[in-house]
């Protein structure tokens, strides 16, 4: 079997998908991902996903690439192809889900969107973590929970509130006095999204 690799080296994480070609009815399919974060220990944490993934993968023909703000290095050094981010979205997105307009992507770091109709644009925002991972990390630290908790949090908001997104310590002063007034977690981590969504 055919198996495609996709790295994705971030400044905070590793993000690891191989997809395999189904014999019978040949789509591809999702053998192994994994989401991690590397606490900087970028190449340590890359390699022990490879081995993970390889475990469950065995051997097979493999076709790799590597893409991400902190993924060149280790291409470079492993030999692996590098796929500058956007061109790495732009593929995946026009594969998957082909009536795609827009792709939004949040970094640790950064925040892109890409137009895909008609040729390549892409926006970034500024230096400011607003609107980032990094910003989504700092509101699940106000809120005391894991940021993989605020999907599951926003779900249940019954409203929205205005919250500057532009910069986590307008963020911080805009939610604390709602924690304070005891606004639900649930209102307040959907108003955490609609920032992001806003900037």
């Amino acid at each position: 079997m055919n198996v495609y690799l996709g790295i994705d080296i971030g400044s905070t994480t590793v993000k690891l998908v191989a997809a395999g070609e189904n014999e019978k009815t040949g789509k591809l399919e999702i053998l192994y991902k994994k989401y991690e974060r590397h606490f900087s220990k970028v190449r340590e944490k890359a390699c022990e996903m490879l081995r993970d993934a390889q475990s469950i993968i065995g051997e097979a023909d493999i076709r790799a690439a590597i893409t991400g703000s902190a993924g060149l290095g280790v291409a470079k050094a492993s030999g692996i192809d590098f796929v500058q981010e956007v061109f790495a979205t732009r593929k995946c997105v026009g594969t998957f889900v082909p009536k795609a307009d827009v792709v939004i992507e949040l970094g640790g770091e950064d925040a892109k969107i890409v137009f895909l109709t008609g040729q390549l644009e892409e926006r970034m925002n500024g230096s400011c973590a607003g609107g980032t991972g990094a910003f989504i990390d700092q509101m699940a630290v106000l809120l005391d929970v894991q940021p993989n908790e605020l999907d599951r949090l926003s779900m249940g908001a019954e409203r929205i509130y205005t919250i500057a997104s532009r910069c986590g310590v307008f963020a911080k002063s805009d939610i604390q006095p709602l924690l304070n007034e005891g606004a639900r977690k649930e209102d307040v981590a959907a108003s955490i999204f609609q920032a992001v969504v806003n900037q």
